[in-house]
């Protein structure tokens, strides 16, 4: 008599979801988290507890969209959208990704210079050169491994959180207790969170990463096997859920760091994760600054792959050409043309003179600009039966989209009712 299968343990069932959670704290993430909480203390805090299902909504849609259409998120727009839409959504994409990269790679040259010395620009250019060489030349599978396994290096900033003295009932009151403030400064800031943490290159990284795993295990779309749907949906929400819990739970360490620290000396003004990490030392100590630091490393080494994968993805599936990891360089051209293209692009804006995380101003407001409509193009597809057949998103998950939706668009309105103020 045949047992019944083994279930997989819980890790090995974990993939898109969490490592897209993962790279949400990425460096220039880690910079705005830890100028909220050295301006703001813990007066922010309660924004995460918003932000949390939103971002398990909007994410869970994007991997629906990826499972059960077997494309990604420019492949579908191409098929059943304007191609208007199309160009413009993947242009802006391409913009902010260059400029992020640009900042992430910067923050991890920065942070490597303050552990050991150096120059900067060469760091910088060496972690851009590593994750080249990891993205192009290893296979789907040991490189989603190699993501997967870099998600452990954000817990370091857990630790950092355990390694200074935070009064934990000040911190807990604050998740539930809003201390909001009418002032331009503190709306930014709100705006700032939310739009570090739902980003549009997460969404084209996760429908993208579904469509990897299906080819992969040589599953079919659920568009075409929708028997498959139940489990796979379980599993989709289980792996979203975490990887946005993971990323939360991060963000809000680094806001407790920074709040416990720079915030009670009067250290106010934090441009980048490097200067938070370089900050802490003399008031919570060495280590504390060195696993700061170490983390921004370990979460560049997760972030900018993704941000150079997700530009691939969307250039390739709007030409309509191949894109996967799995494909061997010269039969995927444009997809790692563009992987290698974005990269030494970010790479290259600090030595030609480009200030990287100024320019994440001009990012915010691009992707002030494309969420709030590329979350609305996303809830046209999962409600669109040409493109879900009979697995269009359920009416809970409808209303709980499109308020993530709504949300995001009135944070986009606030930040822009200050830039024209201002």
């Amino acid at each position: 008599m045949t047992g019944a299968p083994k279930r997989k343990p819980f890790l090995s069932r974990l993939g898109p979801g969490l490592v897209t959670g993962a790279a949400d704290d990425d460096p220039s993430g880690i910079g705005t988290h830890s100028q909220v909480g050295a301006e703001f203390g813990y007066g922010l805090s309660w924004t995460f507890v918003l932000s949390f299902p939103l971002l398990f909504v909007i994410q869970s849609v994007a991997a629906e969209i990826g499972c059960v259409t077997g494309k990604g998120i420019a492949a579908n727009l191409r098929q059943h959208y304007p191609k208007a839409l199309l160009y413009a959504a993947v242009t802006l994409l391409l913009f902010a990704n260059v400029i992020n990269l640009g900042a992430d790679l910067s923050a991890m040259g920065a942070a490597l210079q303050l552990l050991v010395g150096g120059n900067v620009v060469a760091f910088t250019l060496l972690f851009g050169a590593i994750c080249l060489l990891l993205e192009v030349f290893l296979s789907y599978a040991r490189y989603s491994a190699v993501l997967k396994w870099t998600t452990l290096s954000l817990f370091t900033y857990v630790a950092v959180v355990f390694a200074v003295h935070v009064p934990w009932g000040e911190a807990l009151r604050s998740l539930v207790i809003p201390d909001i403030r009418l002032n331009a400064a503190y709306a930014t800031a709100f705006v700032a969170i939310l739009g570090t943490t739902i980003s549009p290159y997460l969404f084209f990284w996760q429908a993208a990463q579904e469509v990897e795993e299906e080819r992969r295990h040589h599953a079919k779309a659920l568009y075409v096997a929708p028997r498959r749907a139940g489990a796979e949906m379980a599993r989709i929400r289980m792996d979203t859920l975490t990887g946005m819990a993971v990323s939360t739970v991060v963000s809000l360490a680094i806001v407790y760091a920074t709040a416990a620290t720079l915030h009670v000396q009067g250290i106010t003004t934090i441009e980048t994760a490097a200067q938070a990490a370089e900050a802490l030392a003399p008031i919570a100590g060495r280590f504390a600054s060195l696993l700061f630091a170490l983390g921004i490393i370990g979460t560049g080494l997760l972030a900018v792959p993704v941000l150079a994968g997700s530009a691939a993805y969307a250039v390739s599936e709007m030409l309509n050409r191949p894109a996967s990891l799995d494909a061997k360089p010269n039969k995927a051209k444009l997809f790692y043309g563009t992987i290698i293209v974005t990269t030494v692009a970010g790479a290259s804006l600090q030595g030609i003179g480009v200030n990287p995380v100024r320019a994440l101003y001009w990012t915010a407001v691009v992707n002030g600009v494309l969420a709030a409509p590329l979350m609305a193009l996303m809830m046209l597809i999962v409600r669109n039966s040409k493109a879900m057949g009979a697995l269009k998103l359920s009416r809970g998950m409808t209303v709980a989209g499109w308020a993530a939706t709504a949300v995001m668009a009135a944070a986009s309105a606030i930040f822009f009712s200050f830039l024209l103020a201002g």
